[in-house]
C-alpha cells in the first residue's frame, strides 16, 4: 500500500478544514438560534439505531442510503442514520408523547451509502425542523417560511420555491387502478419525465387515464399550471383537486409575506413519494442544479412507533449551504500574549476570553499568523496593542 492511501477519503466524504469549520458551526449556531425564536426545541438523536425503529415505515430508498453493521453487544442489525427525520418523528411520538403541537429542530451528521446526486457529499450535516400534531395548511405554511428564513439566514439570494403535492399524483392512479409493479414502473418514469417510457407502461391502460397520467409530465410552471390540471381533472378526477386547492393556498400565504418570492409548481415532483402525503416543497437558487433545501408533509409516520401524527418539515445541508457562501478572510483578529507565568496577565486574558476574544500563547516567541494585537506590559497593567511586523519573528 502506497503512503497516499493512508490519508485519502472514501468517494464522497470530505474533512472540514478549519476556516470551513468554522463557518459551518457559526451557521450551525445561527439556524438553533433562528428555530428557536420560532419556538422550535432542539433534540439530538443517536447516530445509529436499530434498523428495525430507524427504517420501518419509511420505504426502500431510505433503506438503501443507509449503512448497516451488526451490533457486537445483542447481535441485531444497525443502521447509521441517513436521515434524522425518522429519527425526530419517533422522539415526538414516543419520547415525548405531547398532546397538542410539537416544534422540534436539530443538527446532526449523517452518511449515505452513495450521493443522492452527482455533487452531493454522503456525509452531510442535516439540519432541519419537523412540526407535529397539526394537518391545517398554516402547518405547512409555517415550515416553508421557516426554510426560506434558513436559506435569507445563510445569505442566499434569488431563491426559487418549488411546490408539488403527491395527493394529486396519487388520486390520478387511483382512478387508473395501478398497483404493484407497474405503479413502480410509471413512478420512475415520471420521475424522470420520461414520456416515451410513460407510454410503454400505460399501454394496457384506460386511454383517458393514460393520457392524464402523461400529462402529469408537463404540469409546471407557474400558477397557470394550477388552473389547468384543474380543469383537466374536475370532471374525471375529482378526488385531485384537493391537492390543487391546498398548492394554491399555501402559496398563497406564502407570497403575502413574500410578494417577490419565484414560486414554481411542479404536479409530478414526488420526492420522498413513499412516505410523503401531501405538499412536497424545496428552495434552489441560481448557479445551482440540486435543491439546497426540501421537504414536506408526512402524516401517521410515527403509527410505526405507536402513535399516527400529523406531521411537517424540512431539511438541508450544512455544508452544501456553506459551499455556496463567499470565501472567509480568516487573517487577523487574535491577540497574541507572552508565554509567562504571571497571575496579573492570566486574568487579564481571561477577561479577554470571556468577551469573545481569541487570545493565542506565544510559544517560542512566534505569534500566530492569526494575530493581529498582542498583550504587552505597561508598569503593573497588561494592555493589549496593535502587533507591528517588527514584532513578528
Amino acid at each position: 500500500m502506497s503512503t497516499v492511501d493512508h490519508w485519502r477519503l472514501p468517494d464522497g466524504v470530505e474533512e472540514i478544514l478549519p476556516a470551513q469549520a468554522d463557518a459551518v458551526e457559526s451557521l450551525r449556531r445561527d439556524l438553533l438560534d433562528l428555530y428557536r425564536s420560532w419556538g422550535y426545541r432542539l433534540v439530538i438523536p443517536p447516530l445509529m439505531e436499530f434498523t428495525e425503529s430507524l427504517l420501518v415505515g419509511l420505504g426502500e430508498d431510505l433503506d438503501l442510503l443507509t449503512f448497516k453493521l451488526t451490533d457486537q453487544l445483542s447481535g441485531r442489525t444497525l443502521g447509521i442514520r441517513a436521515d434524522i427525520t425518522p429519527q425526530v418523528a419517533r422522539i415526538d411520538a414516543h419520547s415525548l408523547a405531547e398532546e397538542g403541537v410539537t416544534r422540534l429542530c436539530y443538527a446532526g451528521s449523517t452518511l449515505h451509502t452513495r450521493p443522492k446526486s452527482l455533487l452531493s457529499s454522503r456525509s452531510p450535516i442535516q439540519v432541519g425542523a419537523e412540526l407535529y400534531g397539526d394537518d391545517s395548511p398554516g402547518a405547512d405554511v409555517e415550515i416553508v417560511r421557516l426554510m426560506l428564513a434558513t436559506l435569507d439566514a445563510a445569505g442566499l439570494t434569488g431563491v426559487t420555491l418549488d411546490l408539488g403535492h403527491v395527493g394529486i399524483y396519487e388520486a390520478v392512479l387511483a382512478k387508473a387502478s395501478l398497483g404493484g409493479d407497474k405503479e413502480k414502473t410509471v413512478f420512475d418514469a415520471l420521475q424522470r419525465k420520461s414520456v416515451p417510457d410513460l407510454h410503454l407502461a400505460l399501454a394496457d391502460v384506460e386511454p383517458l387515464m393514460a393520457s392524464l397520467i402523461v400529462a402529469l409530465v408537463d404540469m409546471h410552471g407557474d400558477e397557470s399550471v394550477l388552473d389547468e390540471a384543474r380543469a383537466l381533472f374536475v370532471d374525471v378526477v375529482p378526488d385531485a383537486l384537493a391537492g390543487i386547492d391546498a398548492l394554491q393556498e399555501v402559496a398563497g400565504a406564502v407570497r403575502r409575506q413574500s410578494p417577490e418570492l419565484d414560486i414554481y409548481f411542479d404536479l409530478a415532483e414526488l420526492r420522498g413519494y413513499h412516505y410523503h402525503t401531501g405538499l412536497v416543497f424545496a428552495a434552489y437558487v441560481a448557479g445551482c442544479g440540486q435543491a439546497l433545501a426540501n421537504g414536506g408533509r408526512y402524516n401517521d409516520v410515527g403509527a410505526v412507533y405507536g402513535r399516527a401524527r400529523p406531521a411537517t418539515g424540512f431539511a438541508t445541508d450544512l455544508k452544501a449551504l456553506v459551499n455556496l457562501l463567499p470565501a472567509l478572510n480568516v487573517s487577523g483578529g487574535a491577540i497574541c500574549m507572552p508565554d509567562l507565568d504571571d497571575p496579573a496577565l492570566e486574568h487579564q486574558v481571561s477577561k479577554l476570553r470571556a468577551a469573545g476574544e481569541v487570545v493565542i500563547n506565544c510559544l517560542s516567541g512566534t505569534p500566530d499568523p492569526r494575530c493581529d494585537r498582542q498583550i504587552v506590559a505597561q508598569g503593573e497593567q497588561w494592555l493589549v496593542q496593535p502587533l507591528n511586523s517588527n514584532d513578528r519573528v
